[in-house]
């Protein structure tokens, strides 16, 4: 019984991966061009954008990722006691520093 489960699932994992190549062969002018945001492109491709939208995007990402570290933490408070405590505290507070300094720069400002 479980040799024919392991069949099964594997054929439909070849027949939903062909499938989806085979609708995605389809000829369609549109995803051919550079930008599907539904406005078309007009001019060159080498505008420079205002490098404050990648500085605000990075520091979310590297906030964002930094919260990420905190779940296992937040499940194991218990077992680890308050060496873990003043491990998050630590933590925290250079996150916070980091905030800080990007805050005194300049970086979250948006315009």
């Amino acid at each position: 019984m479980g040799s024919s489960s392991l069949i099964v699932l594997f054929l439909a994992g070849v027949v939903f991966a062909a499938g989806g190549i085979a609708v995605a062969r389809t000829k369609n002018p549109q995803k051919g061009q550079a930008y599907e945001c539904g406005i078309p492109s007009a001019g060159s491709s080498w505008n420079q954008f205002n490098v404050g939208y990648y500085l605000y995007a990075l520091i979310f990402l590297i906030f964002d990722v930094e919260l990420v570290f905190m779940y296992p933490w937040a499940v194991a408070v218990k077992k680890i006691g308050i060496g873990g405590l003043v491990e998050i505290v630590v933590f925290l507070f250079i996150l916070f520093m980091g905030f800080l300094y990007a805050h005194k720069k300049g970086a979250l400002k948006w315009m």
